[in-house]
């Protein structure tokens, strides 16, 4: 079976396009951990009930929150291509308690 793949530009985690056609601009991608759990990293402040801690070893991933489709950012950075890693459930469960804690944050900035 062929590993699914996302488009994206140079080695920049920023430029996903998930194969869904999900991107950053559009419906949002979220910085999550290897568990696919959106992460919090904002300085001095405690991590929000949902959310994860960010990595201590910065072994990021990408989360797609429209499809739950998950790329690990290191891969992006050192080879240019973006390999769907896993798939999450993001329409119940913790997964999408933490989705929907990321959106009210973000939208609080």
């Amino acid at each position: 079976m062929d590993t699914e793949s996302a488009d994206v530009i140079g080695h920049d985690v920023t430029t996903i396009t998930c194969v869904c056609g999900n991107t950053v601009s559009k419906d949002g991608l979220i910085q999550a951990n290897s568990q696919g759990v959106p992460v919090y990293n904002v300085d001095n402040t405690p991590v929000p009930a949902g959310l994860a801690e960010w990595p201590v070893d910065e072994d990021l991933y990408t989360l797609c929150p429209s499809c739950g489709r998950v790329y690990r950012d290191s891969v992006i950075e050192e080879t240019g291509t973006a390999p769907v890693a896993f798939r999450v459930d993001v329409a119940a469960g913790p997964i999408a308690e933490a989705i929907r804690v990321h959106w009210n944050l973000s939208a609080q900035d």
